[in-house]
């Protein structure tokens, strides 16, 4: 992961020029702390190595440090070749990987998304794609159970046999939808949760139409 810039609680702003995963490494690293737009301390280390563990997440050691404290009148500087602290940021926050978010629980998500969204962090849309449509699918399968009793009451020439291919078609057709609509999503402006939800919308007006036919 290159750039990283978070915000790590209210007024604290954390910048990571590059993090490694293999030696859990972080480099180039900055925490600001500001009152308003004032900075009132600017901490740096050269490398950051994560030292953390389950009774203590946040446990970091500095090398190569400086720490500027900055008041109305003077700035102390102090500096040292390593030293232990605590930085309210886990090795988790700074990596994403390939289908990460399929592996997560949905509350697990929830909790992911909002957390990373308080921190700035940009490159969450395929956690909130992934969010959205476990949600959106359970009521795809309402609305392709509505197209498919839509067309089984229907008596065409082409007997059962064509009912069961456009219903074939039209449930392949919801799933390249929704693929491209999400790769919008990943990949333009498009918000994630209209991204998921207008293969639905569009569907659902699709099994309307056909069940309304069907009625007559």
């Amino acid at each position: 992961a290159r750039n990283i810039q978070m915000e790590v609680e209210p007024g604290v702003i954390a910048y990571i020029e590059r993090f490694e995963r293999s030696n859990s490494t972080a480099y180039r690293f900055s925490l600001d702390r500001f009152e308003g737009n004032t900075m009132k301390s600017h901490f740096t280390a050269r490398t950051l190595v994560y030292q953390g563990d389950k009774d203590n997440p946040y446990r970091w050691k500095a090398k190569n440090w400086q720490h500027r404290v900055i008041t109305d009148t003077l700035e102390h500087i102090t500096n040292g070749l390593q030293v232990d602290t605590i930085i309210q940021i886990e090795p988790y926050d700074l990596l994403i990987s390939k289908n990460q978010q399929e592996t997560l629980t949905s509350p697990q998500l929830k909790t992911y998304i909002d957390k990373q969204r308080r921190r700035g962090i940009a490159n969450i849309k395929e956690f909130e794609i992934e969010y959205h449509k476990r949600i959106a699918t359970s009521f795809a399968a309402f609305i392709l159970t509505l197209i498919g009793l839509a067309l089984s009451v229907q008596k065409v020439k082409g007997g059962m046999g064509l009912n069961l291919g456009i219903g074939i078609a039209l449930s392949f057709g919801y799933i390249v939808f929704q693929t491209i609509s999400s790769t919008f999503a990943v990949n333009g402006s498009t918000p994630p949760i209209v991204a998921v939800w207008i293969p639905n919308i569009a569907f659902l007006i699709i099994g309307i139409y056909l069940y309304g036919k069907a009625s007559k």
